[in-house]
Order: structure tokens, then C-alpha cells, then sequence
């Protein structure tokens, strides 16, 4: 049987703040499966361990046996591997439920990955938070204070995904990642930004 690959993300504005979870399973022959959650207030470590479990909850769900699990977040998988320990009462909680669910399958393997190369669960997630921060915020919103630089940062954040895709679509990927991720990625980061602007009514 082939492993499956799940891309996993957790994201927090604030740590503690509006938090969320995702995932992407990828089984050989079918449709990748995609799932974000929104967890309220939590920390970024909270929500990477949470969409360890969810991952992991589904993929049982669906009768996997091999899955090979990828996350930017190094605490966790250096957690999960055993290299570091896990001192946080909140996570230790979380972490001996994933060992549990891990202890299920015939075999399960975490890597740390950098960030663009998790652009889709990394997607999913800002998704989330940024359609809840829309549906929580009035219509308006002020100019950013310094202008000048907020620009420079959205800049630098959105050639890195770019330059980070086409790195990998000039090895001859041309579907990893998917175009629609990599643009879901940039619209992320120009709406976390406010420079989007909506057009003026007549």
C-alpha cells in the first residue's frame, strides 16, 4: 500500500488569538481531501497539534495505514519524534492523544518542511481566519500608520511565495503547488495587509 502525504497547518493571530487549523490528504488515485477549522482563541502551537489530531482522526476515518506527514512547525515534529520534550501542560494533553492515534497505524512519519513548501494547508488556514475576521469587522477600516513599510513586508511576502513556487515548477511541477494555491497564498497575505481596497459606489 502507498503511504499517503498530509500536509498539516495551525495558525494563530495574537498567540493566544483567533486561531485555526488544516489539513490536505493526498491518497494515490483520488481527489486530495481539504479541511480547515476555526478554534476560537488558542496559540499557534495549540492549533498545529490540532490539525495533527484532525489529520489524523480522518485518515482513520478512511481506513489509511501508511502516512508520511509533513508541517512547518518544528516544535511539534521534533515533539512528535521525540527530540524535544514536551513541557506545556495544554500540549502535553495534545500530544499523548496523537501518539494514541499514531499507535493505530501501521506507520506513521513526520518531516519538518519550511513554510512554501506547505503553501496549501498554510492557504486554508489564513482563509479561514481572514473570512472570520471579515464577517467580525464593519465594512470600513483605517489606513495602515506607516504605509511605506507595511508595503515593503507585503513585497517581500509575496515574491517569496512566488519565487518559492516557481523553484518548483521549473523542476517540472507544474501542479505543486497548484497555481490556485499559490494565488489563494498572495490574496492571503494583501488581505491580512488591508490593501485591498473595495471599489467606491456610484
Amino acid at each position: 500500500m502507498s503511504d499517503w502525504i498530509i500536509h498539516i497547518d495551525g495558525a494563530a493571530r495574537g498567540n493566544p488569538g483567533p486561531a485555526a487549523s488544516a489539513f490536505v490528504l493526498e491518497r494515490p488515485g483520488h481527489t486530495p481531501i481539504e479541511q480547515a477549522e476555526l478554534l476560537g482563541a488558542a496559540t499557534n502551537n495549540v492549533a498545529e497539534y490540532t490539525a495533527l489530531l484532525h489529520a489524523l482522526q480522518k485518515a482513520a476515518e478512511l481506513g489509511g495505514r501508511r502516512l508520511r506527514i509533513l508541517s512547518d512547525s518544528e516544535l511539534m515534529v521534533k515533539q512528535i519524534s521525540g527530540e524535544y520534550r514536551v513541557k506545556n501542560p495544554e500540549l502535553k494533553v495534545l500530544y499523548e492523544k496523537a501518539l494514541d492515534l499514531i499507535d493505530d497505524f501501521e506507520s506513521v512519519s513526520i518531516r519538518h518542511v519550511r513554510r512554501e513548501e506547505n503553501v496549501r494547508a498554510d492557504a486554508l488556514c489564513n482563509a479561514a481566519l481572514n473570512a472570520a475576521k471579515k464577517a467580525a469587522s464593519p465594512a470600513t477600516a483605517k489606513a495602515p500608520a506607516n504605509s511605506s513599510a507595511l508595503e515593503e513586508r507585503v513585497r517581500t511576502e509575496a515574491l517569496a511565495c512566488l519565487e518559492a513556487a516557481a523553484k518548483s515548477w521549473s523542476r517540472g511541477n507544474a501542479e505543486n503547488p497548484p497555481p490556485a494555491a499559490v494565488w489563494e497564498q498572495i490574496w492571503s497575505v494583501l488581505e491580512e495587509a488591508n490593501v485591498l481596497k473595495k471599489p467606491a459606489r456610484k
